[in-house]
């Protein structure tokens, strides 16, 4: 990749190929060279001339987004950013978009783009930007389940923990490339272990589906949390996009509470908020994992669970799309252990 990142946008809708062209090219080191109608222009124009970063809707005429996506992987694996419509259709059509490789999705509005794309524009950009950034990156280098990983000195020492699995708490937090990552860890936690409350960046209306997704794939329970869920063992459950999740203890039982408000670092839901949270109401009796993702959001609160006497976990940068948010935590002093993504499973056995 040059020192600009060059993107190819392909969707059907001439505006919003123009609203798009005209937000990425206002955008420094970004370079839009080519805005095509569909998969088809979209490959005689890389026959010319490859990008660096694809922007792809997945509706479209003569072939849809996600065979164009896997046309694209077979033949050379290129960054892709997703931006679709908020529909539950296309909410599932882009979960498998991700798990064939997309990098991240952008959720568009079906009206209102050009007002969407001022208000959320950013999104668009940090997008792009993390997927040029994982394209640079050398293919994940997954260290056998085992292997020694390296350990921090903890910052207090270690309260035991209680012995109850209602007790215990585990608390995940990622970001781009988390859905790839959490169909890693999840599949493999046990039935019967703690409960798991997670926060992954993703639109409004795309978790519902990514939780069914997830429940078909693990031996764990996994949906979409609702306000006043109780937190069990053997259960999964993922923030709602678009809406804070937190944890609150209520008499023995810990229990969620999903509301709204403004974003925390730039997004809602926050892995801060959550992490804060079960920093506040578990303590040593929780374990933290924070995993790919950009930006910097959930290193604060991974740092308050660690002073609280949880043990703290990141995903090792070998192993992750985007490497900011465990990079960010570490640097902060909030990491007792760094994993490669295959060990993040055990350690989550070992010490949950």
């Amino acid at each position: 990749m040059t020192g600009r990142i060059g993107v190819l946008i392909v969707d059907d809708s001439a505006v919003v190929r123009q609203v798009l062209s005209a937000r990425l090219r206002g955008s420094p080191g970004i370079e839009v060279v080519g805005a095509v109608p569909d998969p088809i222009f979209a490959m005689e124009h890389m026959n010319k001339a490859w990008p660096d970063v694809v922007v792809l809707d997945i509706e479209m005429p003569r072939m849809d987004g996600l065979t164009f996506l896997r046309k694209i992987m077979e033949v050379r694996p290129t960054p892709v950013v997703i931006c679709s419509t908020l529909t539950r259709r296309t909410a599932d059509v882009s979960l498998q978009a991700l798990a064939a490789g997309a990098v991240a999705v952008i959720a568009k509005p079906t009206t209102g783009l050009k007002k969407f794309i001022e208000d959320d524009g950013g999104d668009i950009v940090s997008a792009v930007r993390a997927a040029a950034a994982a394209g640079q990156r050398r293919k994940p280098r997954l260290v056998p389940a085992g292997a020694p990983a390296p350990m921090a000195p903890p910052s207090a020492p270690r309260t035991r923990l209680p012995a109850s699995q209602e007790e215990r708490l585990i608390a995940i937090g990622t970001s781009t490339g988390g859905t790839q990552a959490l169909e890693v860890v999840l599949p493999a936690l046990a039935p019967g272990g703690p409960g798991v409350v997670v926060v992954q960046h993703m639109p409004e209306k795309f978790t519902a589906a990514f939780a069914a997704r997830l429940d078909t794939m693990c031996r764990v329970h996994v949906r979409e949390a609702q306000d006043g869920d109780p937190v069990l063992p053997g259960q999964v459950l993922i923030a709602p996009g678009g809406r804070h999740l937190e944890v609150l203890r209520t008499d023995t039982r810990y229990r969620v509470r999903v509301f709204d408000g403004p974003p925390v670092n730039r997004h809602r839901p926050s892995v801060d908020v959550l992490f804060r949270s079960v920093a506040k109401v578990a303590g040593p009796a929780a374990l933290g994992v924070i995993m790919t993702g950009m930006g910097d959001d959930g290193a604060r609160g991974l740092l308050e669970m660690r002073r609280a006497g949880a043990y703290t976990v990141a995903q090792d940068e070998a192993t992750c799309v985007v490497h900011g948010m465990p990079r960010e935590a570490v640097a902060l002093g909030a990491v007792d252990r760094e994993s490669p993504l295959p060990q993040i499973a055990e350690v989550i056995h070992h010490h949950g």
